[in-house]
Formats: structure tokens, sequence, C-alpha cells
């Protein structure tokens, strides 16, 4: 395959353009002892999903997730730990992104915000049919290693 490149618009120079994958994080919010917060999403893909999203230029991980958090739950969270990083390929249908986890807690009623249309905390028995992007293999994950 030929290498894409471009003009440089400050000094002219051919310059190559790589296509990276995209940085995004993900957020098992745990609601005291209820179970975890999963959102509706609004836009496709469809289903319910791990609260999360792309990560923004100068923002930490750890930002992103906290922010992410806020804005689709309307709650404050506390960031326990990092959990794991997925990077299949094809874990999002749009393109290929990395997804780090984090695990969180929180207190409070969550509401549906920003690009979510419906909110529900569920537990590993009730976990809805309709699961978004790798969400389900992640929660698969986080119940055998959640003590």
């Amino acid at each position: 395959m030929p290498k894409k490149t471009i003009r440089c618009p400050k000094c002219g120079e051919e310059i190559e353009v790589y296509q990276n994958p995209i940085p995004t994080v993900d957020i098992i919010i745990e609601i005291e002892s209820k179970g975890i917060v999963l959102v509706k999403r609004k836009n496709p893909p469809q289903g319910w999903a791990i609260p999360g999203g792309f990560v923004d230029y100068g923002e930490s991980l750890e930002e992103a997730a906290v922010r992410e958090a806020r804005e689709e739950t309307n709650l404050e969270v506390k960031l326990v730990r990092q959990f794991h990083t997925y990077s299949d390929p094809k874990r999002d249908p749009r393109h290929h992104s990395i997804s780090t986890v984090y695990i969180a807690k929180a207190k409070g009623i969550p509401k549906a915000e920003d690009d979510a249309v419906e909110i529900g905390i569920f537990n590993e028995s009730n976990l809805p049919d309709q699961i978004a992007f790798d969400h389900r293999s992640i929660l698969k994950d986080y119940f055998k290693r959640a003590f």
C-alpha cells in the first residue's frame, strides 16, 4: 500500500500521514452494593454500554474517565483502579479504538445525560441482552475478577 503524504503548510515538505487507533476510556461504575451502571446509547451502535468515550487532546486517561462518567451518568466518581486495556481492532465497528477501562465508585442516583437515553444499574445476573461494542466481554472479565 502506498504511503499517504501531505504537504506541510509551514515548510512545504512532504510528510507521511499515519493512521493511528483512537484512545478511549470506559468506566465500570460501582454504585454502593447495588451493582454497576450501564447507559443505553442514543447514537449507533445501539445497545447498552459501559459509560465512556473519547480522550480529548491534552487530557489524561484519568481525567477523561472522570469527565465521561459525569457527562453520561451525572455522577461524580472516584477512580479505584485501572482495570484493563482492550485493543481488538474490531471492538468498535466505526473505527479502530483502544479503550482503557477503569473501575470507579459513586454514590447517588445516576441520570442519563449526554448521548445516553436511558440508564440502569445491573449485576452479573441481570445484564441486558443488547450490549454494544465488546462491552459484554469486558463485563465478563470484570465479574470474573471482581472481589
